[in-house]
């Protein structure tokens, strides 16, 4: 069957290279028993690659299930997929027949496959592997003859590191990987998906469909999307019923689009830019600098043996989380740090030792406030005389 059949058949709209691709593997992986680990974002359409499995596999006359897996609590997420025995647990009133067992012959996909519980992984696994399952509250061993599908929108490199995720179920699943790429990497399918969003309001409404100016249309297709396909629906339908006049301006059609903050999920926009940088490397120094101020504070109470009296004040800005810190600054006893790489200043402005690090914030402090002590010690976040102190003992001259 041409590719374009199967996109009219199944309702997929778009001519990006990368989705022909996606389909073209369902296609020849279809006659297989091998299981299919289908990745990429929310909101993408990962749920239409299974039934193109199925429908073209020798399973197609049997039973196809989807199962949302982060959508099943986990105290009852065994029993969904595998089935119980009578008395199992309570509520348990008769045995019920699971997912695997009713599905077998057939196709089962696990949508959010990342979500399943450590202990529903392994059960899993066990099924992969050999066909084999165990109903809750039994001891007996069933078989079941299952094409196993399955998505998720989880980074599964991360959640194997975190131990939220097992490494063997994860190249078990992907046998054939297929990924499907986010809307804003398929501009050219973006209008395209709008009109036929558009058309089907239409003649669900019987209205007249709406149309986008040149404008609009090219905002359209430089939004970001975060929502990706779902969300183009939903504006296009919003469009569709709340507008009176059918051709869409720019300045309508912005109306629908929420403020695209690139920090926002699914993606982020790494390129602050100098001023970000600059921003973010003042941060550390600051954040470097206070914790020399405790670090001292506790030798002091260390030598004097007095810690009844002794305070260590926080940090006046919220500290950077360390795992978003990868160049070392090591000179602080006892303390790591990591920094981030586009963070870094060039090599002849980075500070050697703490005490540079103090120095150079003092300096720019003061230099920034003209002098100005009292200011300079509130922009460090320490007290005026600790800045006293430091000026003096560091032979920095402000004037």
């Amino acid at each position: 069957m041409e590719l374009d059949e199967i996109k009219n058949r199944f309702g997929i709209i778009g001519n990006d290279p990368r989705l022909n691709n996606a389909l073209d593997t369902a296609i020849q992986i279809a006659g297989t028993n091998l299981s299919v680990l289908i990745t990429g974002e929310s909101g993408v359409g990962k749920e239409v690659i299974p039934k193109i499995i199925h429908a073209f596999s020798p399973r197609k006359h049997n039973n196809y299930i989807a199962i949302n897996c982060g959508a099943i609590p986990e105290g009852t997420i065994e029993s969904e997929l595998f089935g119980h025995e009578k008395g199992s647990f309570t509520g348990a009133n008769e045995a019920r027949k699971g997912y695997f067992e009713v599905a077998s012959g057939g196709t089962i996909f696990l949508d959010e496959v990342g979500e399943l519980p450590l202990s529903t992984q392994v059960r899993l696994l066990r099924v992969l592997e050999s066909g084999e399952f165990i109903r809750v509250g039994s001891s007996k061993i069933q078989k079941t003859d299952v094409r196993v599908i399955a998505a998720s929108n989880v980074n599964f490199m991360h959640a194997i590191k975190a131990g939220k995720f097992r490494e063997d179920l994860y190249y078990r699943l992907n046998a054939v990987p297929i990924y499907i790429p986010p809307l804003r990497e398929r501009k050219g399918d973006i209008h395209l998906l709008f009109m036929k969003f558009a058309l089907d309001c239409a003649d669900k409404y019987k209205m007249p469909a709406v149309r986008l100016t040149p404008e609009a249309r090219i905002l359209l297709e430089e939004y970001r999307w975060p929502g990706n396909v779902r969300q183009l629906k939903n504006v296009a339908e919003q469009i569709s019923v709340l507008e009176n006049n059918r051709q869409i301006t720019p300045d309508v059609l912005r109306r629908y689009l929420p403020v695209d903050d690139p920090n926002n999920l699914p993606v982020r926009n790494c390129d602050s830019g100098t001023a970000g940088n600059i921003q973010d490397r003042d941060i550390i120094f600051k954040m470097l600098f206070q914790l020399r101020e405790e670090v001292d504070n506790l030798k002091s109470m260390m030598a004097s043996g007095n810690f009844q009296d002794a305070r260590v004040s926080a940090p006046a800005d919220p500290v950077p989380p360390v795992h978003a810190l990868p160049a070392k600054l090591s000179d602080m006893p006892g303390m790591s740090i990591v920094v981030p790489s586009e963070v870094i200043p060039a090599e002849s402005e980075v500070p050697k030792t703490i005490h540079d690090v103090n120095d150079d914030m003092i300096r720019r402090a003061l230099e920034k406030h003209e002098g100005r002590r009292k200011a300079a010690a509130a922009e460090l976040g320490i007290s005026e005389r600790t800045l006293y102190r430091k000026i003096k003992e560091l032979k920095i001259n402000d004037k």
